[in-house]
């Protein structure tokens, strides 16, 4: 009896866990153009991969390794979102690439994903311009959902007013 019990515990986590991210989608709708900011390329590839889980294929994720690729792809198309890693190599922070993503005419959010989440960081990110910071651990389909619905302009019926 036991172990019928354990069994349904870890199928209601999972059960909840997708529910969670149903949720997460509906609120999110549909992000036409995601640009993901970094050079290393399982990181790139984890959170391509997130993404997919949370949009299908209804959106256009770009990846570009580094910060010339980035202005580029930002110049030939504006993404709705993006992804920056907290350190692009050879040298480049977030907090330098930020202001240089804006000069490139971008305007929408930017969640930097993070090897280091302290407050200190995290609140220097954000007063550089980060929308969001989440740390590169919490690249998951639920974390994830939840700093775009963070950084997302709440949905009107299109009045500004409101």
């Amino acid at each position: 009896m036991g172990m019928a019990t354990g069994f349904t515990t870890r199928g209601s986590d999972h059960l909840a866990k997708k529910s969670e991210l149903v949720a997460a989608r509906a609120r999110l709708g549909v992000l036409k153009e995601i640009l993901v900011i970094e050079d290393e390329t399982l990181d790139a590839e984890r959170l391509t991969a997130t993404l997919r889980v949370l949009f299908g294929y209804e959106s256009q994720i770009r990846c570009a390794s580094t910060l010339g690729d980035a202005v580029d792809s930002i110049i030939e198309q504006q993404p709705c979102l993006v992804f920056l890693d907290d350190i692009l190599k050879p040298s480049a922070t977030a907090s330098q690439a930020i202001p240089l993503l804006r000069k490139a005419g971008y305007a929408g959010p930017i969640i930097v994903v993070s090897g280091q989440v302290t407050h200190s960081r995290r609140s220097s990110l954000l007063a550089d311009g980060a929308s969001d910071v989440i740390h590169k651990d919490d690249v998951d389909s639920v974390r994830v959902a939840e700093a775009i619905a963070r950084v997302q302009a709440p949905v009107t019926d299109g009045d500004p007013t409101q």
